[in-house]
């Protein structure tokens, strides 16, 4: 495994690093999630314009097509797609890509350590808020990281269908989880705010963490809602029942959860289970629904 260290930031990225330890990140985020949420008729219109063409959203995907189509500034973040303009890989062999994004990292898991970017390394236990029998599941198994960049879709989807058994929300630190900031801070994934799915699946067990940020007010799933804030100190579980009443079961490409304003995707998979698309690495961009793996055949 290689452990070399990055090269040293210059005085510059050493700068922009310090900016982000210093920012009052949960000040900045709640300030954002209250605008996020205001109903300012023209002055929320103006802005989604202002971001839309900052940041060359396509409008032509959206089933909302224009800024006054929104009343506020989150529901135009969060906005659906038109049905059919991202197609699930149909194959009941296959995964599915669960967002819109790039490739932070992907791989394999080596004992239990991840990696976040070249040089910088972080272990299960850390990332799973210490919870030892899913660490088991997941040692020396595979993970794909996504970043969700402020111009894409930002609702995300299940890989393959599944059951939930478990939803952990761990609080966090809120940093900024742009690829810069992912080659300079360590842990980084594993200190932020984060909301941790857990599936029973044909494939195994399969997790998939919504990883809070910087101005990423809120993150909510389909079957919970909004799950912060409120923002807890502790750690918080939910656990659902495998059928009968409170089963939550989705299919594969359905929608499972959304970020108000972007942030990461996690997805875990134990040891010899699947097998990750060869065409994804570090930078690939990615589209909902395009192949992420397959399962790996019995000898």
């Amino acid at each position: 495994m290689n452990l070399t260290p990055y090269p040293k930031p210059t005085c510059c990225q050493r700068a922009k690093i310090a900016f982000h330890y210093l920012l009052p990140q949960l000040a900045v985020t709640r300030l954002a999630g209250w605008f996020a949420e205001k109903e300012w008729g023209g002055t929320t219109h103006f802005v989604i314009k202002q971001f839309a063409r900052a940041y060359k959203i396509n409008w032509d995907e959206a089933k909302k097509s224009q800024a006054t189509d929104f009343k506020t500034f989150n529901e135009f973040f969060t906005r659906e797609l038109k049905d059919g303009v991202r197609p699930i890989v149909s194959g009941s062999h296959q995964l599915a890509l669960p967002a819109d994004g790039r490739v932070s990292e992907c791989g394999n898991i080596k004992d239990d350590l991840l990696l976040q970017a070249k040089g910088h390394f972080f272990t299960l236990s850390d990332l799973l808020a210490g919870d030892s029998e899913l660490v088991q599941k997941f040692t020396n198994g595979s993970f794909i990281t996504t970043y969700l960049s402020p111009r894409d879709y930002h609702r995300v989807h299940m890989p393959c269908a599944g059951v939930l058994r478990k939803m952990i929300y761990v609080s966090g630190e809120l940093f900024s989880v742009n690829p810069f900031l992912a080659q300079h801070i360590p842990n980084l994934f594993a200190r932020n705010e984060r909301v941790i799915c857990v599936f029973d699946t044909e494939f195994g067990t399969m997790v998939q963490i919504l990883v809070g940020a910087t101005v990423t007010a809120s993150m909510s799933t389909v079957w919970h809602g909004v799950v912060n804030p409120p923002r807890n100190q502790a750690v918080k579980v939910w656990d659902y029942p495998a059928e009968g009443v409170g089963v939550v079961r989705l299919d594969k490409g359905a929608e499972m959860g959304a970020f108000r304003l972007g942030s990461t995707v996690i997805n875990l998979f134990p040891a010899e289970k699947v097998l990750l698309n060869s065409q994804l690495h570090a930078g690939v961009a990615t589209k909902m629904g395009e192949l992420l793996g397959e399962r790996v055949q019995a000898a």
